[in-house]
């Protein structure tokens, strides 16, 4: 199969859409498909990883090119000003819905990106994404790299509380800081690290100063690849707490992977994330979390929620999840041949 991929954003750039769309280019050429992706990043494209091709910033006439090599027109997030060939070119369109699309009032161009979405067969990374798309779509939870994210035996499991996340409003911070302040009250000294950077970092190292909180809290900046992992084994729990309702939350799958409990919140994707293997708590509630954090350090038994990983992480292994999808674009290609 002939598979086109459209992923705006795609390495170099980081974040959570890019590593998808990596680990399913991959996935889709091992298992013997040709695969192109097209991107609005830029890039070296003589860098571009083998042994799929990556095409950046194409022109209109590349993009139709594009459209009539391929078997199938896969969108890793809808983008309508890309759509267009298939006005003229009669391919099968798959949609991968990674966000909302609406919130509120829906303006003329969510009605539009609602309506196309009902004109392709539509996936959806989560439950609520599905929900939230009013039309039929098939739930695929996110992949995650297994290659990278693992259980490392040599590193001894020493440390409390991991953060791990862009230190924005949204990823409520703020909220397990006050949290950490009320174990701490209770007589519980645990430590948070925090791994991450953005905007908010200033105002919480404030806030942790504000709160007593300097000997608990470490802030370590941004973390990748083995430093990452290495983090990530190096602690018993993983604290997710985000004031919005997440679309889904790999960064919990990949915590998972590496023998972490994470304790999210309950509104949105994070729970199907999370599953069986941790714990949730209720959006923006500091002293929700002070209790669960506290019965996860005193009272739960933690081997409880890892026994429930290997089967939790299968269903999200890039091979297992690449394999949902091209029985999607197969069934597709099939209706549309019809």
């Amino acid at each position: 199969m002939k598979i086109l991929m459209l992923s705006l954003p795609f390495a170099p750039l980081i974040g959570g859409t890019v590593t998808v769309s990596e680990i399913l280019a991959t996935e889709f050429t091992r298992a013997g498909h040709e695969v192109c992706v097209i991107t609005e990043t830029r890039g070296d494209q003589r860098r571009d990883p083998e042994p799929y091709r990556v095409l950046r910033c194409v022109s209109p006439r590349a993009l139709l090119r594009e459209v009539e090599w391929c078997d199938v027109f896969f969108h890793n997030s809808i983008s309508i000003r890309n759509a267009w060939p298939l006005l003229l070119i009669r391919r099968p369109w798959v949609i991968a819905q990674h966000t909302y699309l609406f919130e509120g009032e829906k303006s003329v161009k969510t009605r539009i990106k609602l309506a196309a979405v009902r004109r392709a067969t539509s996936i959806s990374i989560s439950s609520v994404i599905a929900d939230h798309l009013e039309s039929s779509s098939v739930i695929i939870g996110n992949p995650y790299d297994d290659e990278l994210f693992r259980i490392l035996p040599h590193i001894d499991r020493e440390l409390d509380l991991l953060f791990v996340g862009n230190l924005g409003k949204i990823k409520g911070v703020d909220i397990l800081l006050r949290a950490l302040s009320t174990v701490w009250s209770r007589g519980i000294r645990v430590h948070l690290t925090i791994v991450g950077a953005g905007k908010e970092e200033g105002p919480l190292r404030e806030m942790t100063e504000e709160l007593k909180l300097t000997d608990a809290v470490t802030f370590m900046g941004s973390l990748r690849g083995e430093a990452l992992v290495r983090e990530f084994n190096r602690h018993a729990i993983q604290i997710i707490p985000s004031t919005i309702a997440e679309p889904f939350g790999v960064v919990a799958i990949e915590g998972i992977a590496c023998g972490c409990v994470p304790i999210g919140t309950a509104a949105g994707g994070l729970k199907d994330a999370i599953g069986p293997c941790g714990m949730v708590t209720p959006n923006g509630d500091a002293d929700a979390l002070a209790e669960k954090i506290e019965y996860a350090l005193t009272s739960a038994d933690l081997g409880s929620f890892r026994k429930h990983a290997a089967i939790h992480l299968r269903k999200h292994r890039g091979k297992e999840v690449a394999g949902e999808y091209l029985r999607v674009f197969e069934d597709a290609v099939q209706k549309r041949a019809r």
